[in-house]
């Protein structure tokens, strides 16, 4: 059962997010009013969605049956994906494109009724979150938990197999100009005779047993060690690739955990900031108490002395009297 800061998350992620930030700062403020410190620091920590993700979390939350749909087609994509099965994946692919048509409608249709003008909805950032959450799991685990901040994005889709390669050790043009890498109907480098027919220089009657073999090895030899080279080669660029992803990578976490940390030292300076304009308003109500204080003392303080007086004077009055009756 969700604890009371979850229904106000939830409350919080569900409403337009031009809102959120007031709401956030009164559910803040109640909790530390109630004591409740953790609550209040889980609260600060959430971050105002943009209107995309906003749109997705409302089908996160108020449809949550179309989100473990999604999860089930991304588990059948990939799977049909990594084991090459075309026609099943054809199949998915159509349904993927057909599901995620639907999802954008539920979408707009919640964020309507939600209060949010048509005109103004970015469709196509949601379109291209639930793309991606059917690409990537985490960012299907992102989207389930309704609580996305920002749309996302994928360039391909799910997980791409190695594409199974077809050596191609027949080099020659289809022009017929070279065979092997020796010019057709020339002489030879590799020692054979230049004079005889046009039939690639051998002599008219053909070429021995022994000079057509050492020929069928030498082209052989020498396509094995283009296809070698060429395998070096992609080798050596998909490694050059994977060094760049992996820095690439590498400085995007970076980047992501220093604008984490700038959002989270403003927020804290925000709070900071709100911490001493409370605590300002709080001395200066109490300052008004007790200056208010003062001043009904202060006319308590000639109140007494004004009775002072008069008892004074009363006793004098009354001592007069005595004297009198004494004579």
């Amino acid at each position: 059962m969700p604890s009371g800061t979850d229904s106000v998350v939830r409350r919080l992620y569900e409403a337009p997010p031009d809102g959120f930030v007031a709401a956030r700062a009164a559910a803040i403020a109640e909790a530390r009013q109630a004591g409740d410190r953790d609550a209040a620091k889980r609260l600060a920590a959430l971050k105002k969605p943009t209107v995309a993700a906003w749109v997705v979390n409302l089908v996160a939350l108020r449809r949550p049956e179309l989100i473990e749909e999604l999860v089930d087609l991304s588990t059948a994509l990939r799977a049909a994906q990594r084991d090459l099965r075309g026609d099943e994946l054809r199949e998915l692919s159509a349904q993927r494109r057909q599901f995620v048509s639907s999802l954008v409608v539920a979408a707009r249709k919640l964020a309507v009724a939600a209060g949010a003008g048509l005109a103004k909805l970015p469709l196509g950032e949601v379109e291209a979150t639930f793309t991606a959450a059917l690409a990537e799991p985490e960012i299907a685990e992102q989207v389930r938990t309704g609580r996305l901040i920002r749309a996302v994005s994928h360039s391909g889709f799910g997980e791409v197999p190695r594409p199974r390669l077809r050596l191609i050790t027949d080099d020659s043009p289809a022009d017929g100009s070279s065979i092997g890498g020796f010019p057709a109907g020339g002489s030879a480098t590799g020692g054979f005779p230049a004079s005889g027919s046009a039939t690639g220089g051998f002599p008219a009657g053909g070429p021995s047993p022994e000079v057509a073999s050492a020929g069928s090895g030498r082209e052989a030899d020498l396509a094995e060690q283009r296809r070698r080279e060429r395998e070096l080669r992609t080798e050596r660029r998909r490694r050059e690739l994977e060094r760049e992803l992996n820095t690439a990578t590498a400085a995007e976490r970076r980047a992501d955990r220093q604008l984490e940390r700038a959002e989270d030292a403003e927020r804290e300076a925000g709070h900071l900031v709100e911490d001493l304009d409370a605590e300002l308003a709080e001395l200066e109500r109490r300052r008004t108490e007790a200056v208010a204080d003062v001043a009904r003392r202060k006319a308590a303080r000639r109140t007494a002395e004004r009775e002072a007086a008069e008892a004074r004077r009363r006793v004098g009055d009354v001592q007069a009297a005595l004297d009198d009756l004494h004579r």
